[in-house]
């Protein structure tokens, strides 16, 4: 079993004890520091990330293989890349770009293969002079998404 499989399978006994946790990513450089990125369906704390640190040191020998870990949350600022995501974050504005386009809008649903976006707009009347407050609803497949990351609002 190589170094990356070992990691692979004790991530994946570590998350299961913690369901609501998810792996967004996992890096293993050539010198061996492995970086697990999580998220979770009620976010991620500091306790999350040591019980998935743990869950993997302590079935490690580093006598055999000497690496590095770093566990961390997605951060709130990072872009989104999974559909778990997407779906935690319904109801909240993303920042989507696509080839052509860059969209600030309310994410309304999420499925396995797109999203739905929802948003306001102040466009000039068809007929007459003056605006008017238009209403779009737009679905974009994630492979159309090059980016998508969730705006904080301060109110």
């Amino acid at each position: 079993m190589t170094f990356k499989e070992k990691i692979s399978n004790l991530l994946e006994e570590g998350l299961k004890q913690k369901p609501s946790l998810f792996l967004v990513d996992l890096t293993i450089t050539e010198t061996f520091k492995v970086i697990i990125t999580l998220d979770g369906d009620n976010g991620v704390n500091l306790q999350d990330c040591i019980d998935i640190s743990r869950a993997i040191d302590s079935n490690l020998d580093r006598e055999e293989q000497d690496y590095s870990l770093e566990v961390a949350s997605a951060g709130v600022s990072s872009p989104l890349k999974m559909v778990r995501q997407y779906q935690k974050n319904i109801g909240r504005t993303l920042k989507v770009k696509t080839a052509t386009e860059t969209i600030e809008a309310k994410l309304e649903s999420a499925n396995e293969e797109s999203i739905t976006l929802c948003w306001t707009a102040r466009e000039p009347k068809k007929i007459g002079k003056g605006k008017e407050t238009v209403e779009h609803k737009r679905e974009i497949p994630y492979s159309e998404i090059k980016e998508a990351i969730v705006t904080i609002i301060f109110n």
